[in-house]
């Protein structure tokens, strides 16, 4: 059994395909650094991250796929599951060996799991734009947070900055224990040093934190839902399929 190790890196990733190309040796196995070898193996190489050769793969990969095609590699690798980068890298060696586009061969196992995972990721990206939740703190910031399944965050930036422009606002991972902060200018990755905080774990914001005003809008804004909700047309198992229960926590209506 041949295994790479390498940095749990996207980046490392694709180090790790350029290197089997080179040595001519592919891996059964991809581990990250932290992980243990298995008991049985023949050969160990260790993969070091290198952008010459991520950027010379990920130009080859690009002239054989397409836009969508490439964002789903990203997609996948965001899904942080287990097995997504030994897929990923056998899916990239297809597409690299193959003298025609595979990414339609759904018939391939490879092929139909990287569209199956990416799908995932897209639809929980989806759920987060729908279902995040802000809340106008005292120094008037817009804070929402939430537990996606996958690290989706760097795909909702763009649309929050865009949809959001005019407003500073803090978006936080409470699974992940990391976020964005956008000031009107930038948007850059935060972090909280008290991991221990309540809205962590409950996802509110304590109200002294809150604007003065915010609690009479999450009122006004539970009347509103309450209002509309027609009780004859109720159908629990449709709307636990349409909104998690899992997001129920972070939503102001479902309080």
């Amino acid at each position: 059994m041949t295994v790479f190790q390498y940095d749990s890196t996207f980046e490392g990733l694709l180090t790790a395909l350029f290197d089997a190309y080179y040595r001519r040796t592919f891996p059964d196995l991809l581990l990250t650094e932290k992980e243990p070898l298995p008991l049985f193996h023949e050969e160990v190489h260790q993969v070091v991250t290198d952008a010459e050769k991520t950027e010379r793969v990920w130009k080859l990969l690009s002239r054989k796929l397409s836009r969508r095609a490439l964002a789903s590699l990203t997609y996948c690798w965001l899904s942080e599951t287990p097995e997504a980068a030994m897929l990923l890298f056998r899916y990239m060696r297809k597409v690299i060996d193959a003298p025609a586009s595979i990414e339609q061969n759904f018939a391939d196992p490879d092929v139909l799991g990287v569209y199956q995972l990416s799908k995932k990721v897209a639809d929980e990206r989806m759920r987060v734009l729908q279902f995040m939740r802000f809340q106008k703190t005292a120094d008037q910031v817009y804070f929402g947070i939430m537990e996606p399944l996958y690290n989706v965050y760097p795909l909702t930036i763009y649309h929050f900055r865009d949809r959001f422009a005019d407003q500073p606002w803090i978006i936080y991972d409470a699974r992940r224990r990391y976020g964005y902060y956008y000031d009107l200018k930038e948007v850059n990755e935060i972090t909280f040093e008290d991991s221990r905080a309540a809205f962590l774990r409950h996802g509110k914001l304590e109200d002294e934190l809150l604007d003065k005003n915010e609690k009479l809008f999450q009122e006004g804004w539970k009347s509103y839902f309450h209002s509309v909700c027609i009780q004859s047309r109720l159908n629990p198992v449709k709307h636990k399929k349409d909104m998690p229960v899992r997001f129920w926590k972070y939503l102001t209506e479902k309080d």
